[in-house]
């Protein structure tokens, strides 16, 4: 390249060739060279939400009469289109970086800087039109947007977490109905156990998804109170009193959100422990994920030489040297965005307890952990209802075949013959290999219609004693 594809910025630490097309400036590309560590880049819900905080900020100073309203102007579209997503190659910091997020709240005021004096007509890197720090940082501390952005990007992903919940928890509870007639043998710590009905357990699953999906809901209150207004350590240096409370009003006309000023700045901004109760919400769903995940390759297994009492979609070939062999792709793809939600969780809660005195240093390891794991499970979730769960066929023959082979369904005739002589039965189904329903008929305690009195499934799958028989309860 020749010297005419850079242009010449300076900071405190010297002078540095910045190419010269970039929006980027100087604090950037040192940003870029000290962190190139993980190969994973800042967040771009982060990066927008930065921008919609200089939206609000530079609209509040233009209304109290601190910013020209020329310069205010364009720093407003430069920061719309980037909150818009626009420019996402002009964001190069590795998202594991120091200074509590300074890095990244440079790269967006450079590049809202520099989007803004292309506005205006001017060349980038020209500051005296419109300055990264000066202009677009006016008000306002890393300290107090970095934070605030990080509550408005986790608003947003939570909303999308929970329609993927909303939309897993009625995909399963279609299956519930479509299955609610399908009787099986109900499992507990993988050995035989009491009748249920297909339906019943999907029931279940969608309970626990139900449950998530609250929790979630309920949890976005806590993140809407908002540091913006306190600057470095919550005190509001540098920042006019009017300022403090109206950019928190513009800041929630423009994102739609109902946030709040926090009644105690430095609480605000020394304290991240909301990020713990979310990623713990979060880990919640994703360990109800890999219990249902676990369960659908149990079910699905074999399918001749597993349960086999459900048959999930096919969806590619499952391997490069057994052919006909098709694997639950789906739930082991579910599985491990839940186990990666759960690990994201700790590096959280470490990251949380490491704050000292008025800030946390780590928030960007929070951010780099807490909303990948809300985007990865959301999507894994959407994944998960239409690939898989809507596909899912019950195989109510293999169903009805391990029922009527399982001891556990001796427990529905243990009211009326006896723990006892329930347990000879028992032994002897197990002793000579012969279905239950065949010993139970040999012993001739029932006749056959009885016994398909017994264990029709609106008897055996709900509470009670099962049936009557002649003068005896049966």
């Amino acid at each position: 390249m020749n010297e005419l594809s850079y242009r010449i910025e300076q900071d405190l630490i010297g002078p540095r060739e910045i190419p010269v097309d970039a929006y980027f400036g100087i604090h950037t590309l040192r940003a870029a060279e000290n962190f190139s560590i993980s190969r994973q880049m800042v967040h771009p819900e982060l990066i927008k939400a930065v921008a919609v905080v200089k939206q609000a900020a530079a609209e509040t100073n233009m209304a109290l009469g601190n910013l020209d309203p020329v310069i205010g102007n364009a720093i407003f579209q430069a920061a719309a289109e980037v909150a818009e997503g626009r420019f996402a190659d002009q964001f190069i910091i590795d998202a594991l970086q120091g200074g509590a997020g300074t890095s990244t709240n440079m790269n967006v005021n450079e590049v809202i800087a520099n989007r803004a004096i292309e506005i205006l007509g001017g060349t980038k890197g020209d500051y005296s039109l419109v300055h990264p720090l000066n202009h677009v940082n006016m008000s306002q501390s890393t300290n107090d947007v970095y934070p605030t952005a990080l509550r408005i990007a986790s608003i947003r992903l939570l909303t999308h977490l929970s329609q993927a919940c909303a939309t897993l928890q009625g995909v399963l509870q279609e299956k519930e109905a479509q299955f609610a007639g399908v009787l099986k043998v109900g499992r507990t710590e993988m050995q035989d156990a009491v009748p249920v009905t297909l339906g019943q357990e999907f029931s279940a699953w969608a309970e626990a998804i139900a449950r998530d999906r609250w929790r979630l809901y309920k949890v976005e209150e806590r993140l809407r109170q908002v540091n913006l207004g306190g600057t470095a350590v919550g005190t509001g240096l540098n920042a006019e009193r009017k300022y403090i409370y109206s950019v928190i009003e513009r800041l929630r006309s423009l994102t739609g959100l109902g946030l709040a000023r926090n009644e105690n700045m430095i609480d605000g901004t020394q304290n991240a422990d909301v990020f713990v109760e979310v990623s713990g919400l979060v880990k919640a769903c994703a360990a109800s994920l890999a219990k249902i995940a676990g369960d659908l390759r149990l079910l699905s297994s074999g399918p001749r030489a597993g349960l086999g009492e459900i048959r999930l979609p096919d969806l590619q070939a499952g391997s490069s040297i057994m052919p006909g062999k098709v694997n639950p792709v789906i739930p082991e793809m579910i599985t491990q965005a839940a186990y990666q939600a759960m690990a994201q969780d700790l590096a959280i809660t470490l990251a949380v307890q490491a704050g000292q005195l008025e800030l946390n240093a780590f928030l960007p390891l929070i951010t780099a952990n807490l909303l990948p794991a809300m985007e990865t499970l959301g999507k894994a979730m959407n994944v998960m209802a239409e690939r898989c769960i809507r596909g899912i066929e019950a195989m109510p023959e293999q169903c009805l075949a391990h029922l009527h082979n399982s001891v556990g369904m001796i427990t529905v005739i243990t009211p009326h013959v006896g723990y006892d002589v329930a347990a000879e039965l028992a032994k002897t189904a197990l002793k000579t290999g012969l279905s239950v329903r065949t010993v139970i008929l040999q012993a001739e305690l029932f006749t056959e219609e009885e016994l398909d009195q017994l264990l029709r499934p609106e008897v055996v799958t709900r509470p009670g004693i099962a049936g009557k028989r002649k003068d005896k309860t049966i």
